[in-house]
């Protein structure tokens, strides 16, 4: 099979007329460069540069293939060389987004809006976020996550963070909880509503509260946010959810904030390399970091 990188060498050859001055535009050695003639004569089967007096000058063959050397380079450095610009307006195509009911409910909106006036060729399609496992990304089924970052992503995925967040308190208004300071004590008497995609009854508000000695009784286990706050609204329950993701949703509520010291956490989207230099999956990472940080700059109500 010949050795295409010859083409480079041929292309400077024709261009430049001169074994030195090729060798010195490849950074070559004059001998280097006259042994990589000798094997484009061999593999050519023609001379391809002559002397004439003191110049090489191109047989008939050569002059014949300058142009199309000169054009098989170009479109392979065009091959080899990054994209620079995607117009996202032509654009058709689909991605996959794995992420939880309330992120959607929170930044999908705006995120619609954004992708509907400039790239009106691309579609989402959000899927539920049930564990923290990254296989979908690996495997392609996913172009997106979002989530709270840990240990378990794994090295081959990459993560940007989009904004902090905290735990906040939120009962159904008219609760007694709306009333007065909400001491820890207060807080612990009362019935709560516990979120958990693995059906865990404990979590790091019960270690705050034992390390003050006190205990709280969970009512029920749900798997998401939006159905603890629909709970919390509808009954005398307690529910901690996201600060974030009760901006939109004010109405029926009374939010506080926890009794109990909880470190705030970091909501990253997360990609899998194989994504990292595609144009148009960098133009939707860019578009969600944008919603995201627009959405949590406006004061929350």
């Amino acid at each position: 099979m010949p050795d295409l990188n010859l083409l480079i060498t041929l292309d400077v050859l024709l261009s430049e007329g001169s074994v030195a001055g090729a060798a010195k535009r490849l950074g070559l050695s004059p001998s280097a460069m006259s042994r990589a003639l000798a094997r484009l004569r061999e593999t050519t089967g023609d001379p391809l540069l002559v002397r004439a007096g003191r110049r090489l000058v191109p047989t008939p063959r050569a002059q014949a293939l300058r142009e199309q050397v000169g054009s098989l380079v170009q479109q392979a450095q065009g091959v080899l060389r990054p994209a620079q610009s995607l117009d996202m307006r032509r654009v058709t195509r689909s991605f996959t987004l794995r992420t939880s009911e309330e992120f959607v409910e929170s930044f999908g909106p705006a995120l619609l809006a954004r992708i509907g006036r400039d790239a009106p060729g691309v579609r989402l399609r959000f899927i539920n976020k049930t564990d923290k496992h990254t296989d979908w990304l690996r495997d392609g089924s996913v172009d997106l996550e979002t989530g709270v970052v840990d240990a378990g992503a794994g090295p081959e995925v990459l993560t940007q963070a989009l904004f902090r967040d905290r735990l906040i308190g939120v009962v159904r208004s008219g609760h007694p909880l709306s009333q007065g300071e909400i001491s820890a004590a207060r807080f612990a008497e009362g019935g709560h509503v516990y979120v958990s995609r693995r059906g865990q009854d404990r979590g790091q508000i019960d270690d705050a509260l034992e390390a003050q000695g006190l205990s709280r009784q969970v009512c029920t286990v749900v798997a998401g946010f939006s159905t603890a706050v629909a709970l919390a609204r509808a009954s005398d329950l307690i529910a901690s959810v996201p600060e974030r993701y009760t901006a939109n949703q004010p109405e029926g509520l009374f939010r506080f904030t926890l009794p109990v010291a909880l470190p705030p956490f970091t909501v990253a989207m997360l990609w899998h390399p194989r994504q990292d230099a595609d144009l148009a999956h960098r133009w939707l990472r860019g578009c969600l970091r944008e919603v995201c940080l627009q959405q949590v700059q406006s004061p929350l109500p």
